[in-house]
């Protein structure tokens, strides 16, 4: 099955903070809370299957992040409509997140949206 961009799905990443209370695996110690919108102003209803994160450390070292759905749900988004919502990431060192969403329209057409290219910077102060 062939996956098309869809033009007028768009993602946006609305904010990142560094969040060192949270736990984390020593391995990645590093906590990071991101808030993402999607918004579909397209002409026609989406409804978001899955995503893909590519997380790519300083070093080089890309962890890939794959699932159905979104935080657990399979949002639809009509017309004009957006879902925004939170999640976060733990890493061991600074890297960039991107990726993309994966979902189908009401006629069937599987479509994606990409996720633009955010840094994840550890604090000098930690």
């Amino acid at each position: 099955m062939e996956i098309e961009e869809l033009t007028g799905l768009a993602v946006n990443i609305d904010d990142v903070i560094y969040m060192p209370d949270l736990e984390a695996p020593t391995d990645r110690p590093h906590p990071f809370v991101y808030f993402v919108t999607i918004t579909n102003n397209s002409d026609e209803a989406v409804t978001i299957r899955g995503r893909k994160w590519v997380l790519t450390q300083a070093s080089g070292e890309v962890t890939i992040v794959e699932g159905d759905g979104v935080v657990g749900q399979f949002p639809k988004l009509d017309v004009g409509a957006d879902f925004s919502y939170n999640s976060y990431h733990v890493i061991g060192s600074d890297c960039t997140a991107d990726g993309a969403f994966f979902g189908a329209t009401e006629a069937g057409r599987a479509v994606f949206a990409k996720i633009p290219r955010f840094e994840l910077s550890v604090p000098k102060w930690v």
